[in-house]
């Protein structure tokens, strides 16, 4: 009987183990009520479930704690999302070790503090060997685990906005204790002091500390040797002029002020490091005459370089801008776009090796667009400026690719049952193609979507575009985009993956003559996001034509800038077959 009970009360994990699911989502408006007739714990049935690699449990308001089992009774676990909770004070009993655990999401919940016993697990030997992404903004912090970095090595992302921090534990910046960390974000605290030893982040790309408390930012800050983008708003510093610039100037401004001491201070260094660079730069100058005039096997070796050309907004006479609506920040909040010019994929099997490593990238780096989706849009088809936000599924309309206009609502609906028939002819639990992703939107209040200036709905993430932006062979204008509901720079790097692989693509098609074609009807077969084949005058020729990289600016609805892409710092690839001309 108690069995029985418990299928009635936990279709979802009966279902999930008859399939063998590697997949699990558990929201809506009944979970609730199941979970405080389980005492505000998970059922213990669900740690069962051993193959799992993703679960979610979101919109739960008396999930109090996941419950003992957790750790051991899922260790292929990669991603655990347990967002808009009411986890707290503390985790009891700790969550790890969870050997295999990447994202860890614990945003939107009531936690106060994360102590030994009470937190993400022991530190010795490392509970979270593998993190690369914790989540913890919208809470109640006061301070985090001082054995964070020792918990979590390989840490590359940390959100801890909207907490109660006062400050940072003085481990997180001791030297090689978090060597990955590349983004960190903690606005809307309470950080009175920011430590110079944060130089100490050697791959820190990302600094987000807008609205807190602080009087001063370190001179140090200025020694990170990657750091790429600040944010400092909200903050009475002392340092009036640099309370002006960290409101309107770019960060390799405010870092150049910081490095040379900031106002008045630090006039001869500056000089000093003014003759340095022209040192550096007439080296560079004589370096690439000598490049340039070299023959034999250094032209055959410059005739080998991928070549990009970054295209800035000021020489655009018509760009791209993307607004973003403040309503997509609980659901998908970050995106990047980029317009790439040039691709040449009609001929052979160029489309479709294009397809294929969008395909790979979607596996790989965005960890089954977990982390981030990719998509890729007939530039032509397109009307600016781009709208990003988001709508209840019942209003979010879209003609997907290969389908007929219909509503978000009901497309995923016909997904589902489509998987569904799917396992049953395969007689297994794997699905291919968008099925593969409609867990990330279950439960979902609102859908993400970006529309063009017609009304039009063009992307869908993270499942399809729209057929009004296909892909076509005589397309040679692309617009890109990825999103991600895990950080800025995912999307960025993603991004410079991409752009790197579509020079690659295009310079192996116009070096090597192809019979045969892709055809439209096939790419859809193959993606359900895609990139365009496009005719250029050069490829017929051959030669080494660069591909053009337009610069796209997202900005908020009162056209205040979030991201350019690519900026300076972006496509920064140490690579000697590439080349970036800016």
């Amino acid at each position: 009987m108690a069995v029985a009970a418990v299928s009635e009360a936990w279709p979802e994990l009966e279902l999930a183990e008859r399939e063998r699911r590697r997949e699990l989502l558990l929201t809506g408006p009944g979970l609730d009520e199941r979970v405080r007739a389980a005492g505000g714990r998970l059922p213990p049935r669900l740690f069962t479930l051993s193959l799992l690699h993703y679960l979610e449990v979101s919109g739960c308001g008396s999930l109090r704690e996941p419950g003992p089992g957790l750790a051991q009774g899922l260790p292929q676990l990669h991603s655990l999302v347990l967002r808009r909770n009411a986890l707290g004070p503390g985790l009891s009993p700790e969550l790890g070790p969870l050997p295999a655990l990447r994202v860890l999401d614990l945003s939107g919940n009531a936690l106060e503090a994360l102590p030994p016993g009470q937190g993400l697990g022991p530190a010795e030997p490392p509970a979270l060997p593998q993190l690369q992404s914790l989540n913890l903004s919208g809470n109640r912090l006061r301070e985090l685990p001082a054995d964070l970095p020792r918990c979590a090595p390989r840490l590359q992302t940390l959100n801890l906005t909207g907490n109660c921090l006062d400050a940072f534990p003085a481990t997180l910046f001791q030297p090689g204790a978090l060597p990955l960390l590349s983004e960190l974000a903690a606005a809307d605290n309470c950080l009175r002091e920011l430590s110079p030893d944060i130089a100490n982040l050697a791959s820190l790309k990302t600094l987000d500390l807008s609205n807190n408390q602080l009087s001063e930012i370190p001179a140090a800050l200025a020694d990170c040797p990657k750091l790429k983008e600040i944010h400092f708003k909200g903050n009475k510093l002392r340092d009036k002029r640099l309370e002006k610039m960290v409101h309107g100037c770019q960060t390799k401004s405010i870092l150049e002020y910081l490095r040379v001491g900031g106002r008045g201070g630090g006039k001869g260094r500056a000089k000093a490091e003014g003759t340095e660079k022209e040192e550096s730069r007439k080296k560079k100058r004589e370096k690439k005459q000598k490049r340039e005039g070299g023959e034999g096997e250094e032209e055959l070796e410059a005739a080998r370089r991928l070549l990009l050309r970054v295209l800035h907004v000021s020489e655009n006479p018509a760009p791209l801008v993307v607004n973003v609506h403040p309503e997509v920040r609980d659901v998908r909040p970050f995106i990047v776009g980029a317009i790439v010019r040039g691709m040449y994929l009609e001929p052979g099997n160029a489309l479709k090796r294009f397809l294929t490593a969008q395909t790979k990238l979607h596996e790989d780096l965005c960890e089954k667009r977990t982390a981030a989706t990719i998509a890729t849009h007939d530039l032509k088809a397109i009307r600016g400026p781009l709208l990003y936000g988001a709508r209840p599924p019942q209003d979010l309309k879209i003609v997907p690719l290969g389908r007929r206009e219909i509503k978000a609502k009901d497309l995923v609906r016909q997904l589902q049952l489509e998987a569904e028939e799917q396992r049953k002819q395969k007689k297994r639990q794997n699905v291919s193609g968008l099925h593969r992703y409609l867990h990330l939107l279950d439960g979902k209040d609102n859908y993400p979507c970006l529309v063009d200036a017609d009304g039009d709905v063009i992307s869908f993430p993270p499942i399809t575009n729209s057929d009004k932006t296909k892909i076509k062979k005589t397309t040679t204008d692309l617009f890109l985009e990825v999103t991600s509901a895990t950080s800025l720079q995912m999307c960025k790097d993603i991004m410079d993956a991409l752009i790197l692989k579509m020079a690659e693509i295009n310079k192996y098609t116009l070096d090597n003559k192809e019979e045969g074609s892709l055809s439209d009807t096939e790419a859809d077969t193959v993606s359900g996001q895609f990139l365009d084949p496009k005719t250029n005058e050069s490829a017929e020729k051959g030669g080494n034509s660069p591909l053009v990289v337009e610069q796209v600016r997202v900005v908020d609805m009162e056209g205040s800038l979030k991201v350019v892409y690519p900026s300076k710092t972006d496509l920064d690839i140490a690579a000697s077959h590439i080349t970036v001309i800016r």
